[in-house]
């Protein structure tokens, strides 16, 4: 999503880019991030557009900016929309993704995008994700030909990531109000307020949405601190597993063996079949129920 006209004239000049982020704190939906880019040539009349951090701004007034950034022909704009579901994925898996390091990954993805379709940057700017000069030093060892400035309240002190803000809040907002609940449990409605931690009807649409068994919709990033009081509610699952002195796969010991000690490390693909059609070292839920592995179809 973005501006998809053809290259303009002025991208093959040097350019600057801002990006922000919105969403990033909320239980619920999107976090997006957004970038906007111009000449750098066009950088003090950008300064009379009356961008502002998008946050110090009422909803009608976003909406008239970015509509006027869309439709001026000098400035160029992407988001990157990161589905809540993504989030929560990330931050629980084996090897977490912590939230500053996906927001590292969106901001590198989107200066990619831009340097992809032949856009001159020079200069970046992005509000502080973590230690600013870590980060700093992160992009410039990625981008060595880009100069990056990282700062605090970097979305009120310069125009082109007020206007990155503006596109990212926008983006999430329309997303939020056009999200379709791909649930079908009954009594299910949109009011969930703010989305944010501590909105009452944020807290109270959660308690209302929570399932017993499936937890919530896929609206919400079950991996936030704000859902776990909701867990103690649920019904626990019990995975079934074998016993540890199973005849593959543990030794008497009950230490677990190599796989190369049971069969399968060097193990001919034919004598794999073999293992697995006898149901010798296969969990004992597949076992039963005379699941066999299909190695042709």
């Amino acid at each position: 999503m973005g501006s998809e006209a053809p290259l303009p004239k002025w991208a093959s000049t040097p350019c600057i880019m801002g990006i922000d982020e919105a969403g990033r704190g909320p239980v619920l939906g999107p976090m997006v991030y957004g970038c906007l880019y111009c000449a750098r040539s066009y950088q003090k009349t950008l300064a009379t557009l009356n961008f502002a951090d998008s946050k110090t701004l009422k909803e009608e007034k976003r909406e008239e900016l970015f509509e006027n950034l869309k439709a001026d022909e000098s400035i160029g704009w992407s988001v990157d929309v990161i589905d809540p579901r993504e989030l929560s994925a990330k931050m629980l898996k084996k090897n977490k993704v912590n939230l500053n390091e996906i927001s590292h990954d969106s901001a590198i993805g989107l200066i990619n995008r831009v340097l992809s379709i032949g856009v001159l940057l020079t200069e970046v700017y992005l509000d502080t994700v973590g230690d600013a000069d870590k980060y700093r030093i992160k992009l410039s060892e990625r981008f060595p030909s880009i100069k990056f400035v990282v700062a605090k309240k970097a979305d009120s002190l310069y125009p082109v990531v007020s206007g990155a803000s503006i596109v990212a809040k926008v983006t999430r907002d329309r997303a939020l109000r056009e999200w379709v609940l791909e649930e079908t449990s009954e009594n299910m409605h949109r009011s969930f307020g703010s989305g944010y931690p501590g909105d009452p009807e944020t807290k109270a649409w959660l308690a209302h949405h929570k399932h017993s068994i499936f937890g919530f919709p896929t609206l919400v990033r079950f991996s936030w601190g704000t859902c776990t009081s909701y867990y103690k509610d649920m019904v626990e699952v019990l995975w079934e597993s074998d016993k540890v002195d199973e005849d593959v796969g543990y030794g008497s010991s009950g230490k677990q063996l190599k796989l190369s000690n049971v069969g399968f490390g060097k193990a001919s693909k034919r004598k794999i079949e073999e293992i697995e059609s006898s149901g010798k070292g296969r969990c004992k839920f597949f076992h039963s129920r005379k699941l066999e592995q299909l190695t042709h179809f």
